[in-house]
């Protein structure tokens, strides 16, 4: 029994050798040594020492890898801080102005002004519709383009807006080729126009739905509307969620007929069907009657919402 209480004695005294040895520092060691960490880890099983002590060694070889810098790491995406500054017409800032911006900052932030009328967000590089109304004011919609200074490299902006009193206001839309289809999609973009050439030139689908005043089948071919909103920079994919999901659309026809949708009804990613802007009915172009453009909603059972003569479309948001 004595002899094998010292034989488990000098294996324990072994181990905590084997241990102790591999907790030392990891320059000392390999420089004593010659070798990588993963060499000396086989090593040390050729020794007959513990696998806990290869495991230890290695852990703290790693560690000390991260800590001398020569380890790889995965650099995050820099967000920038952008401070928008809302202010009255005498420059003055405006507190507790609300502002909306989208796509929606993904930290959970008071999207109020404080009271120098400033709201600072951490928001990744990209373009940004900014919302922004107060009290006794007219309310802004704008766009943000939030990139670092090339120049400096720094991750800050500063981004003005200036709300007038309230009063009467309007919108001028500048206006275009008569047979032009209109986009609008302030903040996001400008206006777009797209005339019977350029939407022949974008990529066709073909759909054929049951028209049940004829009571017969009809194939259309044309270009997705949200195709023609990602033109524009509308919040699709994975960008349509939060405050984007109030977003809508008007179409409107040559004789002021009007037809609304859900941005995420017209967006193949969120929902089902096809919403088409028609420029070809049975291989043919659209009609004088119809076209030059039609919209096309293949999951809807009436065709109420098959706008003709397509003449504009707007996409908005709900206040």
């Amino acid at each position: 029994m004595t002899a094998k209480i010292a034989k488990e004695r000098r294996e324990e005294r072994k181990e905590g050798q084997a241990i102790r040895i591999s907790l030392r520092s990891l320059t000392d060691f390999l420089a004593a040594d010659g070798r990588s960490p993963l060499q000396y880890a086989f090593a040390m099983g050729s020794h007959k020492l513990s696998i806990a002590a290869a495991a230890v060694f290695l852990v703290s070889s790693l560690v000390a890898a991260q800590q001398a810098g020569t380890a790889p790491a995965v650099a995050p995406i820099a967000n920038i801080r952008v401070t928008i500054q809302v202010t009255d017409p005498s420059g003055a800032g405006i507190p507790q102005a609300q502002v909306r911006v989208i796509p929606a900052p993904d930290a959970d932030v008071n999207m109020e002004t404080d009271n120098r009328g400033q709201l600072t967000l951490d928001l990744k590089p990209g373009g940004y519709a900014v919302f922004v109304r107060a009290a006794a004011f007219n309310s802004v919609v704008t766009h943000m383009d939030v990139r670092s200074d090339p120049q400096s490299g720094k991750a800050t902006q500063t981004f003005p807006v200036a709300l007038r009193i309230a009063g009467g206001s309007s919108v001028e839309v500048q206006g275009s080729k008569k047979d032009d289809l209109l986009l609008f999609a302030y903040p996001y973009h400008d206006s777009l126009a797209f005339s019977s050439a350029d939407l022949k030139a974008l990529p066709h689908i073909t759909v054929t739905v049951h028209n049940p005043h004829s009571n017969a089948d009809e194939t259309y071919s044309g270009v997705r509307l949200a195709d023609l909103l990602g033109k524009a920079g509308a919040p699709l994919g994975s960008e349509l969620r939060g405050e984007a999901l109030g977003d809508y659309i008007v179409a409107t026809g040559a004789d002021g007929y009007r037809a609304v949708f859900a941005l995420a009804e017209v967006d193949p990613s969120f929902h089902p069907g096809e919403v088409l802007v028609a420029d070809a009915m049975n291989g043919k172009p659209l009609d004088a009657h119809t076209g030059p453009f039609r919209l096309v909603v293949t999951e809807d059972k009436r065709p109420a919402r098959y706008v003709r003569n397509l003449a504009t479309i707007e996409l908005k948001s709900v206040p």
